[in-house]
C-alpha cells in the first residue's frame, strides 16, 4: 500500500489525509487507495424489487447518457440535506449543516490556500469527457477561495483551479473543464485558508456533472425464497419470506436433504414491505418439528438455500465465535495463532518502532500536561481507536452476558473458565469476565489521576494523530498517539460499567472489585462537579468524534449501576429523580452507545434490589417488549426494528439485536414464550431472512457478510491477510450510506437494499465492538433455549427471607415446596448471589459455594409433592446490598 505523507504542519496535514466521518462510528478513507481496489465487475444478476406488486429488473451495464438528459451527478449530498456526510473537512475549520448549507469557520492566520478545506473524495473522472462544478456560496465578510477539482492524492494535480471571490450574498458559480486523466480518486475542494481574519463560509449545491454514470450495485437477492441460513430450532417458530409478483396465496414445500416433500402449505400474502419495496409472502411451517440438515424451502418456482432444524448447536458455535471476536480485537498484546489460527499478529501500540503505542500517551496539544499509559483494551472497530463510551457499552454487555446466568434458568456452566477461544484458561475466572476484564483494565487507565486538574473525569478516548490507511497491522502503525480531553458521557460510562463491573468480580478478585467501586464512585463525583463537558463533533481527525451533548441518559444509568452494586440511597435517589426513570426507555430504533438510559432499565428490572417501584420498572421492560414484538410480527421480514423516520441508522443491525435483548429480558422477566420466539423469530433476519438474502454474521449462513471495513482483516486488498473472523457482524444497512463503496447503492435505495459487503463500505459494513457484544447476547441467550420448546414447569418454589440482617452477617430462610407431582430424592437447592455474599453454613445440611453460585444439601433428602421445608443460612455480606437472589433450582 502507498504510504500517506504526513506534513508538518497539523493544520496542513488533511492535505495529505482525505478523509470522511460520522459521529457514531469511526472510519476512514484515503483517496489515494481507491485506485489500488480491485476493480469490481459487474454483478451478473438482476435486482428484485418489487413495487406495487411488481417485478422491477435493473440493468446490468452502466447506460450513456440519454440525449437530453442531464449529465451524471458526481457529488453525494451537494445540497446538505441529509447532514454532512461524506464531505470532510481539515480540524482548523470545524464545519456543521445549518438550514440546508454547509458553514464552516475559517481560521485567520493560515499562510496557504490549502491549509484549511472543505472536500469530497472518491470522484471519478474520465480523460477527455467535459464536466461542469457548480455551487452557492457566501461569506461573513469578503473573503477568496480556491475551488479545485484534482486528485486526491500527491501530486493532488489539478484539473480545475478556479479562485472564486466570496461576498456576503449568497452568490451561484459555475466552471467548466475537461479532464485530462481517468481516476476514481478524485477530489472536490474548497481551498479557504490564506487570509487574515477569521471568516465563515457557507457552501449550498454544490454539483460535479459529467462524465458516465456512477457504477451501480446490483445485489443477487435469489433465490427469492429467504429463510434463516444458519437454520431453526426445532419447537420453536419457522417462517420464511418470498418474493415475488403474485398476489394470491402460493403452494410451498419444504424438502429435506434427499429432496422428499416433508411439509407443504400455502403462503400468506403481505402485500408490500416498506423497507424494502418488494411484494412478498410469508411461509409459516412452524408445525414441522423434526431436527434435520439441508433443508429447502420451495416457493413460486424458487427454492431456498440449504438450512437445518435443530440447531442449538449452531447457536452454541455463534455464542463462542461473537464472543472470541474480543481476543483478536485486543490492543497491547501479541495474538497467537495457536489460539486464533489465522490471526496471529505482533502486540500493537506497545511503543515498539514505527509503532508510537499507548504506553507513554501524552495529550492533545493545550488539553493537559501530563502522559498516560493507556496500553490494552480493544480497537474499537474498524480503525486503531479506542473509545471510552463505545467501549463502556461494550463491555457492559458482555458482562450482561454472564449476569444473566444469575438472573435467568440458564445453565451458567457454558460461560465458565475454558468456554472461549482466549489464553486466561485455567484461572477459575469465566472467560467472559476475563476478556471484559481487558477493557475494564484500559477504562482504569483513561481516568485523569488524582492531583490533576479534572482529576477523577475519564478521557474520551485515544488514537492516532491522523488517519491511516488500509490495510495496517496495529504494531505496523506509524502515527502518533493522542489522548483527547474528558468528557462527562466517557466519565459516567465508566461510573456505570465499573460498578456493574465490581460487583461481577468481587466473587473472583476482591481487590479488582474494590478498585473498579472506587473508580466509580470517583467518576461518579467527578461527573456531577462538571455535567457539561461534551466531546466536540468537530474532533474526528485520526478518529471518530462519539460526540453526545446530552447526558442525561448516562447519569442515569450510573446511578442505577451503582446503586445496584452499593445499595446506598444517594444513589437510589439519583435513580428515582431522573426523567429517564419514568420516561419510555424503548425507542423504535432502539439503544446504544449514545442512548443508555435502557441500559440502566433493564439492570434495574433484573438485578435484585429494593428500589421502591421495581416491580413498576419489570412492568416497564414488558411493555416496551410487547411494542417490540409488535413490530416483529407486523413485518413480513421479522423486522423488531422501525424508526419513526421510515430510514435505517448507521448500525441498523446492532439496534434490531438491542431490541432483541429487550425482548428477551421481557421472556426472563415472565416467562412468556411469546417473547423468546420472538427473539429467534428476529434472529431470522441477521441470518438472512432479509430482502438481500444476506446473513450478517461472517461464517454463518451460504451467503455471509466477509468483506467488513477493517484495517486487520483486510482480505478483499490484500489476499495474505484474513477477512474478518466468524462471528464478525456487520453494521448492516444505513440509508445515509455514504462512503466509496455506497456509491455505488442506487439514490433513494429502500431501506434494506442500502447496504454492500465491501470494506470500503465503512458506513454500512464496519465491524465494532458494541455491534459484537450486542450479538453475543443475544446468540448466548437462544443458546440456552434448548430445542425452542415449552418451558419445564420448576420442580419446586423457593421463598428466601432475610430472617436477621446485621451489617456485615444475616441468617435466611429458604422455604422450599415440591410443586412437582413426583417425590424429589437426594436433592439439592441451587442458585446465586448477585451481590457479595458469602453463606458459611447452613443447619441441617450442607453447603458449597463457588464464588457467587450455591449449592445446598439439605439434611432432609426425601421432599413429597406439596410438602415443603425450611432451610436456615448463616452467611456474610463484604459490602454492598443483602438481596434476595433471582432464581433457584431444585433437583
Amino acid at each position: 500500500m502507498k504510504a500517506l505523507r504526513v506534513l508538518p504542519d497539523p493544520l496542513a496535514v488533511t492535505a495529505a489525509v482525505k478523509k470522511s466521518w460520522h459521529p457514531d462510528v469511526c472510519r476512514v478513507t484515503v483517496g489515494a487507495l481507491l485506485s489500488f481496489l480491485p476493480k469490481v465487475s459487474p454483478v451478473k444478476h438482476s435486482l428484485l424489487v418489487g413495487a406495487a406488486g411488481a417485478l422491477l429488473v435493473v440493468p446490468l451495464a452502466t447506460p450513456a447518457t440519454p440525449a437530453g438528459a442531464d449529465p451524471p451527478e458526481q457529488v453525494v449530498n451537494g445540497t446538505f440535506d441529509s447532514g454532512t456526510d461524506p464531505w470532510w473537512w481539515t480540524g482548523n475549520t470545524p464545519a456543521s449543516a445549518v438550514g440546508g448549507r454547509l458553514c464552516a469557520t475559517v481560521p485567520a492566520g493560515t499562510p496557504n490556500a490549502w491549509n484549511a478545506i472543505i472536500g469530497q473524495n472518491a470522484i471519478t473522472l474520465q480523460a477527455g469527457e467535459s464536466y461542469r462544478l457548480a455551487f452557492t456560496a457566501s461569506a461573513t465578510t469578503p473573503a477568496t477561495m480556491r475551488a479545485n477539482v484534482q486528485l486526491a492524492d500527491p501530486p493532488y494535480t489539478p484539473e480545475l483551479s478556479a479562485p472564486t471571490a466570496l461576498t456576503t450574498t449568497p452568490k451561484a458559480f459555475s466552471y467548466t473543464f475537461k479532464a485530462a486523466a481517468s481516476t476514481t480518486a478524485g477530489q472536490v475542494a474548497f481551498q479557504l485558508g490564506g487570509g487574515t481574519t477569521v471568516w465563515t463560509v457557507c457552501l449550498d449545491d454544490v454539483s460535479l456533472q459529467g462524465g458516465t454514470p456512477r457504477p451501480v450495485n446490483v445485489p443477487d437477492i435469489h433465490p427469492r425464497v429467504q429463510v434463516n441460513q444458519v437454520g431453526y430450532l426445532t419447537e420453536g417458530p419457522k417462517e420464511a419470506t418470498v418474493v415475488t409478483k403474485a398476489t394470491a396465496s402460493l403452494p410451498w414445500q419444504l424438502r429435506n436433504a434427499a429432496g422428499v416433500v416433508v411439509a407443504q402449505g400455502n403462503t400468506t400474502p403481505r402485500g408490500v414491505d416498506p423497507t424494502s419495496g418488494q411484494n412478498v409472502h410469508t411461509v409459516d411451517f412452524g408445525r414441522y418439528r423434526v431436527a434435520g440438515t439441508g433443508l429447502t424451502l420451495m416457493a413460486d418456482g424458487e427454492t431456498s438455500v440449504p438450512f437445518d432444524i435443530g440447531v442449538n448447536a449452531a447457536y452454541e458455535k455463534l455464542r463462542v465465535d461473537a464472543l472470541s471476536f474480543y481476543y483478536t480485537q485486543r490492543s497491547g498484546i501479541a495474538i497467537l495463532g495457536s489460539i486464533a489460527p489465522g490471526y496471529g499478529r505482533a502486540a500493537g501500540h506497545l511503543g515498539v518502532p514505527p509503532n508510537r503505542g499507548d504506553t507513554d500517551t501524552p495529550c492533545q496539544v493545550g488539553v493537559c500536561d501530563y502522559r498516560l499509559d493507556v496500553r490494552g483494551g480493544w480497537y474499537d472497530a474498524g480503525d486503531h481507536g479506542k473509545y471510552v463510551v463505545n467501549g463502556g457499552i461494550a463491555v457492559y454487555q458482555l458482562m450482561s452476558t454472564f449476569e444473566r446466568t444469575k438472573l435467568a434458568l440458564v445453565e451458567p456452566g457454558r460461560l465458565g473458565d475454558g468456554s472461549l477461544r482466549i489464553p486466561e484458561h485455567g484461572n477459575q475466572v469465566p472467560d467472559v469476565l476475563d476478556e471484559a476484564r481487558w477493557e475494564l483494565e484500559f477504562m482504569l487507565r483513561m481516568q485523569v489521576p488524582a492531583g490533576r486538574p479534572l482529576a477523577g473525569m475519564v478521557h474520551h478516548k485515544v488514537h492516532d494523530q491522523n488517519w491511516t490507511g488500509l490495510p495496517l497491522d496495529p504494531a505496523a502503525d506509524p502515527q502518533p498517539r493522542e489522548l483527547h480531553p474528558p468528557s462527562t458521557a466517557a466519565t459516567l460510562n465508566f461510573a456505570a460499567v465499573a460498578a456493574q463491573g465490581a460487583r461481577i468480580f468481587q466473587p473472583y478478585d476482591k481487590a479488582f472489585a474494590a478498585k473498579l467501586l472506587d473508580a466509580a464512585r470517583t467518576a461518579w463525583t467527578a461527573a456531577a462537579a462538571h455535567p457539561a463537558i461534551y466531546a466536540p463533533s468537530s474532533d474526528h481527525i485520526g478518529g471518530g468524534a462519539y460526540d453526545d451533548a446530552d447526558v442525561s441518559d448516562e447519569f442515569y444509568w450510573a446511578a442505577a449501576e451503582l446503586y445496584l452494586s452499593t445499595g446506598e440511597r444517594a444513589y437510589q435517589d439519583a435513580v428515582m429523580a431522573s426523567p429517564w426513570h419514568t420516561a419510555d426507555v424503548f425507542r423504535p430504533q432502539g439503544f446504544d452507545w449514545k442512548f443508555t438510559a435502557t441500559a440502566g432499565r433493564l439492570d434495574l428490572a433484573t438485578v435484585p434490589s429494593g428500589l421502591p417501584d421495581r416491580a413498576r420498572v419489570r412492568q416497564s421492560v414488558v411493555d416496551g417488549a410487547q411494542r417490540y414484538l409488535a413490530t416483529l410480527r407486523a413485518n413480513p421480514y421479522g423486522l423488531a426494528y422501525a424508526p419513526a423516520s421510515g430510514r435505517f441508522d448507521w448500525g441498523s443491525n446492532n439496534l434490531v439485536l438491542n431490541n432483541l435483548v429487550v425482548l428477551a429480558t421481557a421472556f426472563d422477566l415472565t416467562g412468556s414464550v411469546a417473547f423468546r420466539d420472538g427473539v429467534a423469530s428476529g434472529m431470522d433476519y441477521l441470518l438472512g431472512r432479509n430482502a438481500l438474502n444476506q446473513s450478517y454474521v461472517t461464517g454463518f449462513g451460504k451467503q455471509a457478510a466477509h468483506n467488513q471495513h477493517s484495517r486487520m482483516y483486510a482480505h478483499q486488498l490484500n489476499p495474505a491477510l484474513p477477512s474478518p473472523p466468524a462471528g464478525s457482524l456487520a453494521g448492516g444497512p444505513n440509508s445515509s450510506a455514504q462512503d466509496p463503496a455506497a456509491t455505488r447503492i442506487p439514490p433513494g435505495c429502500p431501506p434494506q437494499f442500502c447496504y454492500i459487503d465491501d470494506i470500503e463500505g465503512w458506513s454500512t459494513n464496519e465491524i465494532a465492538i458494541n455491534w459484537n457484544a450486542t450479538l453475543s447476547w443475544v446468540s448466548s441467550f437462544l443458546a440456552d433455549q434448548g430445542d425452542g420448546g415449552p418451558v419445564p414447569a420448576p420442580a419446586c418454589s423457593v421463598s428466601y427471607r432475610n430472617v436477621v440482617d446485621f451489617g456485615r452477617g444475616f441468617l435466611a430462610t429458604a422455604t422450599v415446596r415440591n410443586t412437582s407431582g413426583r417425590t424429589l430424592h437426594d436433592w439439592k437447592l441451587r442458585y446465586a448471589y448477585t451481590g457479595t455474599q458469602k453463606v458459611d453454613r447452613v443447619v441441617d445440611g450442607t453447603v458449597r459455594q463457588t464464588a457467587a453460585s450455591v449449592e445446598v444439601t439439605p439434611g432432609h433428602s426425601r421432599l413429597r409433592p406439596g410438602e415443603s421445608t425450611s432451610i436456615l443460612l448463616v452467611g456474610r455480606v463484604d459490602w454492598g446490598p443483602n438481596t434476595v437472589p433471582a432464581v433457584f433450582w431444585c433437583g
